[in-house]
């Protein structure tokens, strides 16, 4: 079951996100962490919420690229609940790379866009629940450069075609949560 969590910078998108894994009760939770440290204050900053992620019992795994080839230690047998976080980041990452020596060269716009949601599809087969959080990035227009409007245009792809797939999707705005899309007993899960 797919929940896609929407929102702009600041928004809140985050916090929701945690909450609505926390309102699932006890069982395994894995937090898909997305951002690479860049420098000693983004580390500073990752490792403060690994720690606040860690009380609330949640296992961080990296992913900055290659979602598709993430081996999880998850089975149907045990549903997990995984919180990829931050879809933003990670496309950002395939398309731009990490600066890294020997890296595999950055994706164009639809390849990246396939093999995101192939990693998607691969998570979903095997959590009970898969919540992705995403920023909104249309609402302040398009005088962007050519790479940020090709990056904008992948975002936007993948938070299209993953919304369609998805059981819910909400966005936040101003730390509000406002159901876009719903299915079946998820508004009483969730309290929607």
């Amino acid at each position: 079951m797919i929940t896609l969590i929407v929102g702009g910078s600041g928004s809140g998108k985050s916090e929701y996100a945690e909450s609505l894994v926390m309102s699932l009760g006890e069982g395994r939770r894995i937090y898909i962490a997305t951002m690479k440290p860049w420098d000693e204050e983004c580390r500073r900053r990752i490792e403060r919420h690994r720690q606040m992620r860690a009380k609330k019992q949640f296992e961080t795994v990296e992913c900055y690229r290659g979602l598709k080839g993430l081996k999880l230690d998850i089975s149907r047998i045990q549903p997990s609940t995984v919180l990829l976080e931050c879809m933003s980041n990670l496309v950002s990452n395939e398309l731009f790379g990490l600066g890294e020596e020997g890296e595999t060269r950055p994706l164009e716009g639809a390849l990246a866009v396939e093999e995101i949601l192939t990693g998607v599809r691969k998570i979903e087969e095997t959590a009970g629940h898969l919540f992705i959080v995403t920023n909104e990035v249309f609402s302040d227009g398009d005088s962007y450069n050519q790479e940020t409007r090709a990056y904008r245009k992948a975002l936007g792809e993948i938070n299209r075609r993953i919304a369609e797939i998805s059981h819910a999707v909400i966005e936040v705005v101003a730390g509000i949560p406002v159901t876009v899309k719903k299915a079946g007993d998820l508004h009483e899960r969730y309290r929607m």
